[in-house]
């Protein structure tokens, strides 16, 4: 069964596809399960895939990377999340955010931050979620406050990917209190992570994707020269929304990956399993739970790639985005728990990899603005 075929992908993105694929299978699928079971960050994978050049290749060439746009990105994200969520996301967070650096920081910023990141001599990652906040980007409480030739910060972030290893996060914080212009009071900065004041810690266990780690941040009185401001002062809200449009079609991709993965176990599974003295998928009931996951993952992958070729026109994107992150997130979370069902009581043990997939898919359906989130602006931004 050929879940993740070439069929909507565009012919420049197959290479690199076949790239993730193969890795996948050599690096990813022969560790995945000590590596939740341990939560443990994997290095060694991590390295691999630098080796491989499917790690922080979304950076141009002219700064050192391979370019992928976002078709390459969502190839590569199905390959790599059906093997593995956990450390599938731990190599994509390590050039996390470089794209908004890319787009509006200067050349001085770019050969410092970016370059580094592409050529595997830094790691990145993204700051915005807070303790008592996450989808509600204009209700952040972290400070960034301007003195003489330094910005200082204060406050607290919380779900940082590489919040701890990173070497610099891109880091969201309010520089302004005009009421009448909430969306306009938000920055953007670079801020490395051995800055005095910067102090990183691990957020306790996970139930899901456990072989990638996410921080609490402290900032106190943490200062940064006003040169790391990134773009203009005031737009960090724009900059984020667009950047997160590009993002959610490749977490869009993260279900895809994950509900193949569903797929193939519970059909492996109920092709192997005999009840009644007959293999249970000579139950029609058992032949509509498969034909229906099957349906929805085809529907949700459809709307995926169709997403894709939307936010790389620039048409509707976030509506786009929107809709495909949805959708591919849900079907994942559908699919795995119709494919635990099939299992039976089998379901529940940690040795089973359906097991892990269904705490798993409880995740992608929350980071990158909830999906309660997505539905308001799928709303908002239809043409009704």
């Amino acid at each position: 069964m050929e879940l993740l075929d070439n069929g909507p992908v565009p012919e420049h993105a197959h290479d690199v596809k076949q790239e993730a694929r193969e890795f996948a299978a050599e690096y990813i699928e022969p560790v995945a399960a000590d590596y939740f079971e341990t939560g443990e960050y994997p290095w060694e994978v991590l390295e691999a895939g630098m080796e491989a050049g499917l790690v922080a290749q979304d950076i141009s060439e002219e700064y050192g990377g391979r370019g992928f746009d976002v078709h390459q990105l969502l190839a590569m994200t199905e390959e790599l999340y059906r093997a593995d969520a956990g450390i599938a996301l731990t190599l994509q967070l390590a050039s996390f955010g470089t794209k908004i650096l890319e787009e509006y920081g200067t050349d001085a910023q770019k050969e410092a931050y970016l370059r580094p990141v592409a050529e595997h001599e830094m790691l990145s990652g993204l700051a915005v979620s807070e303790p008592e906040t996450g989808s509600d980007l204009a209700g952040m409480e972290t400070t960034a406050r301007k003195e003489g030739d330094e910005w200082v910060l204060d406050g607290e972030k919380y779900w940082v990917g590489n919040g701890v290893e990173a070497d610099w996060v891109t880091l969201y914080a309010k520089t302004g209190d005009d009421p009448e212009d909430r969306y306009g009071n938000y920055s953007l900065f670079v801020v490395p992570t051995d800055t005095a004041g910067y102090d990183a810690e691990h957020i306790p266990e996970k139930m899901g994707f456990r072989a990638s780690k996410q921080a609490r941040i402290e900032l106190d009185g943490a200062r940064i020269p006003e040169e790391n401001l990134i773009g203009a002062e005031g737009t960090g809200f724009y900059m984020l929304a667009e950047f997160f449009n590009y993002g959610r079609v490749v977490v869009g991709g993260h279900g895809l990956g994950l509900a193949a993965a569903a797929i193939e176990e519970a059909a492996d599974f109920a092709h192997g399993r005999t009840a009644f003295g007959r293999t249970i998928t000579e139950f029609q009931t058992v032949q509509h739970i498969l034909a229906d996951m099957m349906t929805e993952f085809q529907a949700a992958r459809a709307l995926n790639w169709e997403a894709a070729d939307r936010v790389a026109a620039k048409d509707n994107a976030g509506f786009w985005a929107a809709m495909a992150k949805v959708k591919s997130t849900e079907t994942a979370n559908t699919c795995a728990e119709r494919g635990m069902q099939l299992h039976g009581g089998r379901s529940v043990l940690t040795e089973n990899r359906i097991s892990r997939v269904y705490r798993d898919v409880r995740i992608p359906v929350i980071y990158e603005g909830a999906n309660e989130i997505q539905r308001n602006l799928i709303y908002g931004q239809a043409s009704w």
